[in-house]
């Protein structure tokens, strides 16, 4: 992927058009069927985003991206990608599979171990890799979740 949720049925880049510009075709191309990279780019370089999964390598188990049809086989080093973001304090994750492989690493890595991940829309915060985190767990953008669009940029925008 040339960058994160370019797939134009996901609703990410619209629940972000809602809640920073009240448009949810904001970052559409005019006329096409896809979104504008440079304008998601820019506009996650100036709010300070990052984004990267919770695995490196994965194995999905069936034709779809299901997480019960995927088995991490790599899972990423946060640890690692957070030493190179030294002002990161904030960690979300919006599927299940993405959410436990973050709760092993935490409890690995925590000045105390977390008892359970984040509700869907609320966060847990606690302390490792040398500072203090906030988890927060939001709803996925897959048009599969059921939840309206304005429901859902409603959960994400407790986020900013």
């Amino acid at each position: 992927m040339e960058f994160f949720y370019p797939n134009f049925i996901n609703d990410f880049w619209r629940i972000m058009g809602l809640i920073f510009f009240d448009n949810k075709d904001y970052f559409i191309l005019p006329g096409c069927k896809k979104f504008d990279k440079q304008l998601i780019v820019a506009f996650a370089n100036k709010q300070g985003l990052a984004f990267y999964d919770t695995a490196s390598k994965v194995n999905r188990l069936k034709d779809n991206a299901s997480d019960n049809f995927l088995e991490i086989l790599e899972p990423t080093d946060i640890g690692r990608l957070l030493a190179k973001m030294p002002s990161c304090n904030r960690l979300v994750t919006t599927g299940g599979k993405a959410s436990e492989e973050l709760l092993r690493q935490v409890n690995l890595n925590a000045s105390a171990p977390l008892e359970r991940m984040p509700l869907v829309g609320e966060f847990v915060s606690f302390q490792a890799w040398g500072r203090y985190m906030q988890w927060w767990r939001m709803p996925s953008s897959s048009r599969a979740y059921p939840l309206s669009l304005d429901k859902k940029a409603a959960q994400y925008a407790k986020l900013f």
